[in-house]
């Protein structure tokens, strides 16, 4: 049974999406911000998609410091479907409106300046959109790097031991989802929900997909629609992503409470299993605990222990990569978990305020993903 969030009562029952004309074109949105190294590779992945009727792409260009702007101008200038709206406060959702709102086509593709989308990808997606006549349909997440820090970030965003089971990173069949990721939409039911939230700079995605699931409309998720997304280059640039994205989840958690899924819980529960070990180790070392409560108090040990071997195991298992990659698996599982984990806390305990994503540019708003 679908997942329904709105409370007994109260839902709509299910409605299919309007349907739209046979070639009646496509609007690509993509926010963009310090993306110069990536840029070309993901324009030139969606002009090439096969799309019936006429396509165009729309980039909303944030304040970049790298050329990603000046970049944007010249592929603009040799391709007249590429138009360039201004992005100046860089916010994921602001950025998207803007690009929404100046396209003209029925039916909207979300993509990513981070991402390449697959040969195939729109018109396997329109195709599903019309079959099953949900309001989104996305696909999963193929995450690949260039150096061996990447590639282990991206090991770790593939499997279920680094980000969850959510359908765009688990796979699977096809069925109703939760969310989508990036996604294929239509322009009606965006303009019924009322288009993505500018107060929220992470997780806009999952909270413009509980509207849409609120609304009647199913979210679908087709395996055979695939996008490539490349990680962040650094460990402090990984961590502080999954700070902010962890700080804004306990944001939605306070909004929509129990409507978030339970996996979104587990890192923060490691987190605190962390600390409490931390803390009964402490008691031990300075003997504060001794005898029967300092055993009885060794069991705080287990989870963490456990986890270690989880993550060890996952470093150590047939196709983790060479030496170095296997090294930084160690390393980035545990940061993903932890950083969001700590960052889930803060934002359940004071919101997210502020929170900005300053993994692109330190010490700036950059909160694209």
């Amino acid at each position: 049974m679908r997942n329904d969030p709105r409370p007994e009562g109260t839902r709509q029952r299910s409605r299919d999406a309007p349907e739209v004309a046979p070639g009646s074109g496509v609007s690509f949105v993509m926010p963009v911000l310090n993306e110069r190294a990536y840029l070309a590779r993901a324009v030139a992945s969606t002009l090439a998609q096969d799309v019936p009727g006429p396509l165009e792409l729309i980039l909303a260009l944030g304040p970049s410091t790298d050329g990603t702007t000046e970049l944007a101008g010249e592929l603009a200038e040799r391709d007249a479907r590429i138009r360039l709206v201004d992005n100046p406060a860089a916010d994921i959702p602001v950025g998207l409106n803007r690009a929404i709102r100046a396209s003209v086509h029925p039916t909207i593709v979300r993509v990513d300046a981070h991402s390449e989308l697959s040969p195939g990808y729109t018109r396997r997606a329109l195709e599903t959109l019309a079959r099953t006549r949900a309001g989104n349909v996305g696909g999963t997440m193929r995450a690949e790097g260039d150096t061996p820090f990447q590639r282990a970030a991206a090991r770790a965003y593939n499997s279920p031991i680094g980000l969850g089971g959510g359908a765009y990173h688990a796979g699977g069949e096809e069925r109703e989802a939760e969310s989508a990721y990036l996604g294929v939409m239509r322009r009606s039911v965006l303009d019924e929900v009322g288009l993505f939230d500018e107060t929220i700079r992470r997780g806009e995605d999952w909270e413009l997909n509980l509207r849409i699931r609120g609304a009647g409309y199913r979210v679908m998720f087709d395996p055979e629609l695939s996008v490539t997304y490349r990680p962040r280059e650094s460990w402090g640039r990984l961590a502080r992503q999954f700070l902010a994205t962890g700080r804004w989840r306990g944001e939605l958690v306070r909004r929509y409470g129990t409507r978030n899924s339970v996996r979104f819980f587990a890192p923060p529960a490691l987190v605190v299993a962390a600390a409490t070990s931390g803390a009964v180790g402490a008691l031990q070392a300075t003997r504060t605990l001794r005898g029967v409560p300092a055993a009885l108090a060794a069991l705080a040990h287990l989870p963490v222990a456990a986890y270690a071997a989880l993550v060890l195991g996952f470093a150590l298992a047939r196709g983790a990569g060479g030496i170095r990659e296997r090294a930084w698996l160690v390393a980035v599982v545990p940061t993903m978990h932890l950083a969001w984990g700590a960052g889930f806390l803060a934002g359940v305990a004071r919101g997210a305020r502020d929170t900005v994503d300053t993994s692109r540019l330190s010490g700036r708003n950059t909160p694209l993903p």
